[in-house]
């Protein structure tokens, strides 16, 4: 490999023996993350470790070469603003549900639910549908991180329920935002590239309804058919209600979501600058509530109950990941495209997906701009967005659940079901192909 490269041009690590090093440290840390339960490390130590370790090996060897570190220096700007819109649109969601369950919100709903008489197939199903309509509202991820903590506070014993209820809202949550241009993150850039028009995503709602409904169905027949464990009285249950400022929380958690957006579309802000605005909201209301009311709220006490593990597993794996783009190797996948079917490589950028980050596959394939129609562009957004269920770090919805449901919800136990959602995936394709390709709706 020439070690001299032209001004401004990056280095391709591609079939170097540094690339294959590369690689091998990605694949072994991959492994560690896959095998969290196995060695009983938090999957963040060793995405953390892997994302850093990757990019100081390729700074070293730059410096060695004597190669121009502009394209590394850019590369590292660009990764940097990327993660913190990640991490600081995280950071709020888990702030608001922090402070939701403060307010006693999810127990209030627990007790409305249990009071109904709800057994645990009939809570299955109705966290699923919640989760698979809101997503498309208030995105993937804060969806499945609501919907997460409902189920624990159901019932935060019971891996019969918990385990298939968490793969359930992950499908739905990812399915849900597939068919909407800001339900997710590969969907808004897909948007944003204006690969299709606002009504283009709405037409997905077939497939993935159908795909999640299918998944849900095999799912539902390993839950139990019984009351939920420690129910109570459902008269007592019926009377707790949401501490004082609850709702008003609710009311502007849904107002942070739609600033998130519309600063987006409008103002052409990053989805974080209105979810920190939401905050500083959230924060003033807070001193309000203890002001006025004497309540005795904080909302550092919210903060300091956030899942930070899962904000550096996704600074990781996020840096981990943008190395192997840097480096060459996902810009070589993008080719694809010319030696294959659109259609053949868009499904295997769904399975892509569920193994490397949806985010940056997308990335990849936005900035290879194959020619394809925009059916094509539709399929791609359906397989990247439900794709990423396949295996539970395969999305951002998966790796807020595994966050939340700790020891709970893991590798190894989605992996144990995962058929249920390989079979979804295959009718939504199914469905997506006699919508578009045969009956021509679109």
């Amino acid at each position: 490999m020439t070690t001299a490269v032209a001004e401004h041009a990056a280095i391709n690590f591609v079939g170097s023996p540094f690339g294959w090093l590369l690689l091998a440290i990605f694949v072994v840390g991959y492994y560690f993350i896959a095998a969290e339960e196995k060695y009983h490390i938090d999957k963040a130590k060793p995405a953390l470790f892997t994302g850093t370790f990757m990019f100081i090996l390729i700074g070293f060897y730059y410096v060695g070469v004597g190669a121009d570190l502009t394209p590394f220096e850019h590369e590292v700007d660009h990764l940097i603003l990327e993660i913190a819109e990640i991490f600081f649109f995280l950071f709020v969601a888990m702030t608001y549900i922090e402070a939701l369950i403060e307010r006693g919100v999810f127990s209030a709903l627990r007790a409305k639910l249990i009071a109904k008489g709800y057994n645990y197939r009939e809570l299955f199903w109705i966290t699923g549908l919640l989760a698979f309509f809101i997503s498309p509202v208030a995105d993937n991820l804060t969806t499945a991180l609501i919907l997460s903590t409902v189920l624990l506070t159901i019932d935060n014993k019971t891996k019969e329920f918990l385990v298939p209820g968490a793969i359930n809202v992950v499908v739905a949550a990812n399915a849900g935002g597939a068919w909407s241009p800001f339900g997710d993150i590969t969907t808004l850039m897909v948007w944003a590239a204006e690969k299709g028009s606002f009504t283009d995503f709405l037409y997905l709602f077939p497939a993935a309804f159908t795909g999640w409904l299918i998944t849900a169905y095999f799912l539902s027949r390993y839950v139990p058919n019984i009351d939920p464990l420690g129910a109570g009285d459902p008269e007592a249950a019926a009377k707790i209600e949401i501490l004082k400022g609850g709702k008003t929380i609710i009311v502007f958690g849904a107002l942070t979501i739609a600033f998130a957006v519309l600063g987006k579309q409008f103002l052409h802000l990053p989805p974080m600058w209105g979810m920190l605005f939401g905050l500083a909201v959230l924060q003033l209301y807070m001193y309000f509530l203890k002001k006025k009311h004497n309540q005795d709220v904080s909302i550092f006490h919210a903060m300091s109950k956030i899942e930070n593990n899962t904000l550096l597993f996704f600074f990781g794996i996020l840096a981990a990941v943008g190395a192997l783009h840097f480096t060459g190797f996902l810009a070589y996948a993008a080719q694809l495209y010319v030696m294959f079917d659109p259609t053949i490589v868009n499904i295997g950028v769904g399975l892509l997906s569920a193994v490397v980050d949806n985010v940056p596959v997308m990335s990849a394939v936005l900035k290879a701009n194959p020619a394809i129609d925009h059916a094509q562009w539709m399929l791609v957004t359906l397989t990247a967005g439900i794709g990423g269920s396949l295996i539970s770090f395969g999305s951002a919805a998966g790796v807020g659940v595994m966050g939340k449901m700790h020891g709970i919800y893991t590798f190894a136990s989605h992996m144990k079901l995962a058929w249920t959602v390989m079979v979804g995936y295959i009718v939504s394709l199914i469905v997506w192909y006699v919508q578009f390709m045969i009956l021509g709706i679109y």
